[in-house]
């Protein structure tokens, strides 16, 4: 997985989960959602490129 693949995962993770939280505390579930689709799109995102370096190991 190379480097700037995986910061960009994480930074969609700790983005998603600020945006969800604040959004909770404020009583927006529009934005909630919005925040937590871009927490599962980093997830995603870091479990892609997981795999895809497991599959180069071998």
């Amino acid at each position: 997985m190379s480097t700037g693949q995986k910061l960009k995962a994480r930074a969609e993770q700790v983005a998603g989960k600020a945006v969800r939280k604040v959004a909770h505390a404020v009583h927006k579930d529009t934005l909630a959602a919005k925040g937590a689709a871009l927490e599962a799109r980093g997830r995603m995102r870091g479990a892609k490129e997981g795999t895809k370096g497991a599959f180069k190991r071998r």
